[in-house]
């Protein structure tokens, strides 16, 4: 991979969704950090930050923001005191697809040679549509919305137009993309989805274990959400850090390094490294394994995204051998943390078991949350979900639409009739 160098580097256009979440606001950070290399041309939020989106706006001048909630009022007043001007706003649920499709035409008349990157960083499900509209127009999508992937499957690849339009930004999926094209740089790939896949035995998921690791079943009845949200290494959203927690993040993480990488499920491995150095490894057919190692910080990710394959400078402090220090890996806890498996048992199932997966579990989130269930009953109550899905072996949007509508409704409604005197 080449260095980007400042005076010789094109601009970027660029494009956040989820733009005042984690994944955005620490890309905020990168961009300013590098002017010059970027022209933010649009930007979309839930609109619960309003205060934050207004900062970017002023910030990073877009051309075109989405709100998913009709704020613009309210985000007119905080731009202007901010002594900014607010842009065309795109209101409702198709804010983020509106401002994909309208920032690539107009990056396209304002840089014609250059491909827009658009971030989606939009938690959920919700962002497969977004996800779908990148590809459609021809931008590279710097994807750290795993769950587009996972819920949406072959119709992202589908959609893509070539390969590697899809530049993951995960942590783990950023470092198996890093050392794939290191294994494969001498015949000339440098795509992350690549074709040499012959010469990989496994991929290796690597799990920091979250705040439980190390905790039997039995020792995690009663746990709140405060101790679930308190992670021992990384700094993420609520969601994303729940998931950490029950490690269904690192089952969504196989499904989308199968689907990523098109290697079998069976040959995606993970194992549990509380450091957070590693960030995940190829083993390669000859026994030799390739490992990206880094600081526990996304923003590394994210800037190898947004300019992929070349790296910016100084993203972050790196690593330093002056001190001892270790490094240990330890094998997953099934009984305890059986999400793994679980999302191997539904990638097997059918196209829409992942789908269901992850439509459940944002439901049972939710509800821990909200101190609605017990921990322990987050993953047992999707697997009863995923268990009772009758799949679609060839599905279309409206099959993976109605998927997920009908495991929220069946996952309220095991939520609502819980028994969790055990748990």
């Amino acid at each position: 991979m080449a260095v980007l160098e400042d005076e010789h580097a094109p601009t970027v256009p660029v494009v956040l969704l989820g733009s005042t979440g984690s994944i955005g606001t620490q890309a905020r950070e990168v961009i300013e950090a590098h002017r010059g290399r970027f022209d933010v041309i649009g930007v979309s939020a839930g609109g619960a930050s309003i205060t934050e989106l207004a900062v970017q706006i002023v910030a990073l001048n877009p051309t075109y923001v989405g709100v998913a909630r009709d704020v613009r009022e309210e985000l007119a007043s905080a731009v202007a005191a901010m002594g900014g001007t607010c842009p065309e706003v795109f209101v409702g649920e198709n804010a983020s697809v509106e401002v994909v499709c309208a920032s690539v035409e107009h990056a396209a008349q304002l840089y014609p040679h250059a491909t827009t990157v658009v971030l989606n960083g939009i938690t959920g499900g919700v962002g497969l549509s977004s996800t779908l509209a990148a590809l459609r127009c021809g931008a590279r999508l710097a994807l750290a919305n795993k769950e587009s992937l996972v819920v949406g499957g072959a119709l992202v690849k589908n959609a893509m137009h070539v390969p590697g339009q899809i530049v993951p930004v995960d942590s783990e999926h950023s470092a198996i993309a890093q050392a794939l094209a290191s294994g494969v740089h001498e015949r000339g790939l440098t795509s992350p989805v690549v074709s040499g896949r012959s010469e990989v035995a496994d991929l290796v998921l690597t799990a920091s274990g979250g705040p439980f690791r190390g905790r039997r079943r039995d020792q995690l009845r009663g746990v709140r959400a405060q101790q679930a949200l308190a992670h021992p290494t990384w700094q993420m959203g609520p969601v994303v850090t729940i998931n950490s927690s029950t490690l269904i993040n690192k089952g969504l993480e196989l499904i989308e390094a199968h689907l990523l990488f098109d290697v079998a499920p069976e040959h995606i491995v993970a194992t549990v490294h509380p450091q957070s150095i590693v960030h995940s490894m190829v083993t390669w057919c000859d026994g030799a394994t390739t490992l990206q190692a880094s600081p526990p910080d996304m923003r590394l990710p994210i800037a190898l995204g947004l300019t992929w394959p070349e790296r910016l400078r100084e993203v972050e402090t790196p690593l330093t051998w002056e001190s001892a220090s270790q490094w240990t890996f330890e094998p997953v806890d099934n009984d305890t943390f059986p999400a793994i498996d679980l999302a191997r048992f539904a990638v097997a199932a059918s196209a829409t078991h992942p789908a269901v997966l992850n439509a459940a579990n944002e439901v049972l989130v939710d509800a821990f949350i909200a101190g609605e269930v017990p921990w322990l009953a987050i993953v047992d109550t999707v697997s009863a979900v995923v268990h009772e899905h009758e799949g679609v072996v060839d599905p279309s949007l409206e099959d993976i639409v109605a998927a997920q509508r009908w495991a929220d409704q069946r996952a309220r409604e095991l939520v609502r009739a819980g028994q969790w005197k055990d748990m």
